[in-house]
């Protein structure tokens, strides 16, 4: 049978706090900048022994997740030092997507793996300088190879956090140039088609017992609309 440790069980709390300690305490707390000794005593209305109980303070606090540190002789309530990468402020900052970037993935989507000059030719118009940057920079598509044709120009498809951040499962879950009309989500009376692929690659992918999106994609991209000239 294993003896607990009992000694490795006891929880020590600290002693109660005398009222001094405890202003000092609500005093650097409430404090929006670390605070000098002189200005500690004038807040408390006492010099008495104050700069002990700090630093006992200091010794009571070491190893919680807050610290009381002393630096340039001013004194603070800080988050542990080991503790920092977890409380880690992540800011997300909204970028409105141009009406060029949001074209260019939506051929992305639909065409993959698709290469720049064949977004151009689908566009009708050239790249803007940070069109396909924005969207790597977002890591909603990435490289995937060389087209082997010559010049070997890289192609683009779409990531998994592409799927993730509009919650969807997998590609051919995406509905077609004339889901989107009938569903009166966009003008199929103004719109080029041809943005939105072929229905035709949707329908077989829906209706394929395999789940890799990638099998027959040549085929389905020479099938694919092609725009006039």
């Amino acid at each position: 049978m294993v003896k607990k440790n009992k000694k490795n069980n006891i929880i020590k709390f600290p002693d109660k706090l005398s009222k001094l300690e405890r202003k000092i305490e609500a005093i650097l707390f409430a404090a929006s900048e670390p605070l000098d000794l002189e200005t500690i005593e004038k807040r408390i209305e006492t010099k008495n022994n104050v700069e002990n109980i700090l630093k006992k303070m200091q010794d009571d606090y070491k190893n919680r997740g807050i610290n009381l540190v002393c630096i340039r002789k001013k004194w603070s309530f800080r988050t542990a030092e080991d503790l920092s990468k977890t409380l880690a402020l992540q800011k997300s900052t909204q970028k409105k997507l141009s009406k060029a970037t949001i074209e260019t993935l939506s051929i992305i989507v639909y065409h993959q793996p698709v290469t720049r000059s064949e977004i151009e030719q689908i566009r009708g118009v050239a790249f803007a300088t940070n069109t396909m940057e924005t969207l790597l920079e977002l890591d909603w598509v990435r490289p995937a190879g060389r087209k082997d044709v010559p010049g070997k120009p890289i192609q683009y498809i779409t990531t998994e956090k592409f799927l993730n951040h509009f919650n969807i499962q997998k590609l051919s879950d995406l509905p077609s140039v004339e889901e989107l009309g009938s569903a009166g989500l966009i003008d199929t009376s103004s719109i080029d088609s041809s943005i939105f692929g072929t229905s035709r690659f949707f329908n077989e992918q829906t209706s394929s017992k395999s789940d890799n999106f990638y099998n027959d994609i040549e085929d389905a991209i020479e099938q694919s609309p092609k725009p006039e000239k």
